[in-house]
Order: C-alpha cells, then structure tokens, then sequence
C-alpha cells in the first residue's frame, strides 16, 4: 500500500486531497515535526532533504508535492495524456508550487505579485469551472489548494477575484478536499 508521511498543517495535505479524490489506498504516516521526527535516518532515507510531503510506492520513492501529484496523475489516470498533455499538467503544477505560492505567501513580493496572478485566474474561472476546462484534474488540486491556504493562513482581501473566489468555495465543498483540507490535515 502507498505510503503517505507528512506532517500537521504541511503540503502533504495537497497529496493526501488528490489521493481522496482519486480514491486510491494510502497508509498516512504522521511524523512530529516539532521533535524533529522528519530529521530522523530513518525518514531521510526516504528524503534527504527532510522535507514532506514524500511517499512510498512499493520500492518507489518520491518527494516534493508537485511531483507527487503527477506521479500520481501519470499513475492513477484513466485515459493516456500526449506529451503536450502531460506538459500543460506540469505547467500548472509548477506554476502553483514556483509562482502560485510564493507570489502570494512572500509578503514582500505579494502587492506586487497578487494582481498578476489572480488577475488572469479570475478571468480563466469567468469562463469554465476548472482550470483546464469542464473537468476537474490534478492541476485543480495543485492551484485550488495554493489557493484555498489563503483564507487559512493569510487575512488577503481577495473580493477583487470573485470567480476565484468562486473557485475555491466550490473546490472547498469537495468530500476529498474536506476529508483533507478541509480538516485542517
């Protein structure tokens, strides 16, 4: 069985949402963050970096949110995606964890950066319920949860973005998102 670790309040939460969404079996692997559990031998030999998310696939091991997610993605799918596919997953994935996430969560960069990002996101979800169209997909779990962090971690006036806003309150009543998330997982 997929193996999940993470810890309280960290992205493992994201992994553990699209894992809800797409119904595989995992075995969550809580590690205490505050006694350093996650710099223990026995964890970096899964991730050198000490960092979670991480999982184990049987003898497959994989760390850093995004590619989880599209390991995942890859994995579970139940159609075949074409390279370009496949790359427009990746774009959206990167662009959450790389530009999403720190242009929002830097406050020194955030004035700045917030326009420019939910700006274009507002005009997407105008138009269609998902990132990628009518579909949901894992891109809407690597954004959606950048973005539904915002009302748990920051006090950002986001009224300016109401298909964003929109977007998150429909990713939010999701059962996966509220089985993770939602939880405060």
């Amino acid at each position: 069985m997929l193996k999940l670790y993470g810890g309280a309040r960290s992205r493992a939460s994201i992994v553990h949402w699209y894992l809800e969404e797409i119904k595989v079996p995992y075995e969550f692997i809580k590690l205490d963050m505050q006694t350093g559990e996650h710099l223990q031998p026995e964890y970096l030999a899964i991730n050198p970096i000490g960092k979670v998310p991480a999982i184990v696939d049987g003898d497959f091991q994989l760390w850093e949110s995004g590619a989880i997610l599209l390991y995942l993605a890859d994995k579970y799918s139940k159609t075949a995606l074409s390279l370009q596919e496949r790359a427009v997953f990746s774009q959206w994935v990167l662009f959450a964890n790389a530009t999403l996430g720190p242009g929002i969560f830097v406050e020194a960069s955030r004035e700045r950066e917030m326009p420019r990002l939910l700006t274009p996101l507002n005009e997407i979800f105008s138009k269609q319920p998902f990132l990628l169209g009518n579909q949901f997909t894992v891109v809407d779990v690597a954004v959606g949860s950048i973005l539904n962090y915002i009302p748990i971690m920051l006090k950002l006036d986001l009224s300016p973005y109401p298909a964003v806003l929109n977007y998150m309150k429909q990713l939010s009543e999701r059962p996966a998102f509220q089985k993770s998330i939602g939880k405060g997982a």
